[in-house]
């Protein structure tokens, strides 16, 4: 995988892949407003550096076939690097470290500090979030995790959005995880996460809808005043 800089397109191109999971070379043309050649320059580009991957779908008729690009292992990886701008091994070095402490004092223990450690990370979240109204709280929740490399964004609750009812809540998404390699090891820090983003909303419900363990391409947190 290549490690270089993306160019500014190819970036934008890295990045709707990863928030949207999929999508054409039109589709991409269009949104970027960048010419149909350009975007499958890139596209080729993006493919030669095993940063996507495309199919073809059976039903594409006949001609050309259309291609649907998604992000390959080493996009993700590559954009995850981007965020969190440090090197991966961190995340091996925390995995290795967390391993060796099972080893010594046994994996219960373990669960036991991570649960200190976000316990001590609600509370410095919850003095930072503030008392504001929900809005301005989970923009600043966003904000929180964008320093600390997480890929993260937020917006209204829409009537589309799988049966929820709109203009009620927002949803929290992180489309990359600074922390991916540790949950992987030890999931009980999603839950820790989970139970974190609740105690700095107390006046809110707050529901994961998509995670990124079981496969979906991000994690989406749904939150409702009570």
């Amino acid at each position: 995988m290549a490690t270089t800089q993306q160019s500014s397109t190819k970036q934008d191109i890295l990045q709707y892949l990863l928030k949207h999971s999929q999508a054409t070379a039109g589709q991409l043309s269009e949104i970027l407003e960048v010419s149909p050649q350009a975007i499958r320059r890139h596209l080729k580009d993006l493919e030669a550096d095993d940063m996507v991957v495309y199919s073809v779908p059976e039903n594409s008729g006949m001609g050309r076939p259309q291609h649907i690009y998604h992000l390959s292992p080493g996009g993700k990886e590559y954009l995850q690097r981007s965020a969190t701008k440090v090197s991966g091994g961190y995340g091996e070095f925390a995995v290795s470290l967390l391993d060796t402490l099972a080893e010594t004092v046994g994996r219960e223990q373990v669960k036991t500090i991570l649960q200190k450690q976000w316990e001590r990370k609600a509370q410095e979240y919850q003095e930072k979030v503030g008392q504001g109204c929900l809005e301005e709280r989970v923009a600043t929740l966003v904000e929180l995790r964008k320093a600390e490399g997480f890929m993260a964004e937020f917006r209204p609750v829409e009537e589309k959005d799988d049966g929820h009812e709109g203009n009620h809540g927002f949803l929290f998404m992180e489309h990359t995880c600074a922390i991916s390699n540790v949950a992987e090891s030890f999931p009980s820090v999603c839950g820790h996460e989970l139970e974190m983003f609740a105690a700095i909303l107390p006046d809110c419900s707050v529901q994961r809808t998509h995670w990124l363990i079981d496969g979906q391409h991000r994690c989406v947190y749904l939150i409702k005043k009570n």
